[in-house]
């Protein structure tokens, strides 16, 4: 992949990730009048809509998959796309907009060691170095600053979903670098957000007392906007770079920018009037310095290489 391809990629994630961050600080208000199946329900049909509509003004042919592959795909989508979803949204109900953002923000390293767990390889100290940092600015956050209620486990049920939510995403984002190199990003997408959609809806109907199209009716002006953004630009835009990202790039590699999810949900909750408390951003300060340092160091110790070979 040539340097302009590869420049292309990087904006694309970073417009992923911005996408992704502001769902933090929009879903909030919107989980206060919507139950979470509801929120998920209308963010995959309104993205399925867009992607259908899609492929039929673009002509796009459908691709010849197995049935076999099929079966793989619903299975990493019901996990990574409707589990995940299910279980962050149900987070974020119960906890701060910013922490959901950040315990996120531990994706990349956790993805990191699925990625060197298949590959039966140890992850390096560099990678090593980000995930104790990572998890420090974490704990930081979800802990308020007492350790007190670490040794205890007494966190927020909020912030425990989420985090396992972020370990299904972890999973689906592992899973995603082997299909795409079979299946194009777009098909890809839809099938994940139909399954994920269905499994959303087959979850509902047995639980009894959802009612999606109600619940939107209800809503304020304001909150329909909110779940419309949702569904168009933290779901259609955000998976789409994503995948795209991951195909070009790699799990890893693509993951990495999730570091910038808490950046850019504490930057919208900002100017949504959400508060943002000093811990929560010197946790957000903690991880990205942790995360941020290893490939700094690389680059300092290339150059120094480079220095090195130019004088001999």
């Amino acid at each position: 992949m040539n340097r302009q391809s590869t420049t292309s990629t990087l904006i694309l994630l970073l417009i992923s990730v911005f996408c992704w961050g502001s769902v933090f600080p929009f879903s909030k208000p919107v989980l206060e009048s919507m139950s979470q199946q509801s929120l998920v329900i209308w963010r995959f049909s309104i993205a399925s809509l867009c992607l259908i509509i899609y492929l039929l003004v673009k002509r796009q042919p459908w691709p010849h998959l197995r049935f076999g592959q099929y079966l793989w795909l619903a299975f990493i989508s019901v996990l990574g796309v409707g589990g995940f979803n299910l279980l962050l949204f149900t987070g974020i109900k119960h906890t701060a907009a910013t922490n959901g953002a950040l315990v996120m923000a531990l994706s990349p390293l956790v993805t990191a060691l699925m990625v060197a767990g298949l590959a039966r390889k140890w992850i390096s100290r560099a990678q090593s170095f980000s995930l104790l940092v990572g998890l420090f600015g974490v704990l930081l956050v979800i802990t308020n600053g007492s350790w007190q209620r670490l040794m205890q486990f007494q966190f927020n049920q909020g912030d425990i979903t989420v985090i396992a939510a972020m370990l299904l995403w972890s999973a689906y984002t592992t899973a995603s670098q082997k299909v795409t190199s079979w299946l194009p990003v777009i098909p890809f997408t839809l099938i994940s957000l139909l399954t994920g959609d269905i499994f959303i809806l087959i979850a509902s109907a047995i639980q009894g007392d959802i009612h999606p199209i109600q619940e939107l009716i209800n809503l304020s002006g304001g909150g329909i906007v909110s779940v419309v953004y949702i569904g168009i630009f933290g779901t259609v835009v955000g998976y789409l770079f994503f995948l795209n990202g991951v195909q070009k790039l790699g799990s890893a590699t693509a993951s990495l920018f999730f570091n910038f999810i808490p950046v850019f949900a504490a930057l919208t909750a900002m100017m949504m009037g959400q508060s943002v408390t000093p811990i929560q951003l010197s946790g957000m300060a903690i991880v990205l310095i942790g995360l941020s340092l290893p490939p700094l160091l690389r680059t300092m110790k290339q150059r120094r290489t480079n220095r090195l070979c130019e004088v001999n």
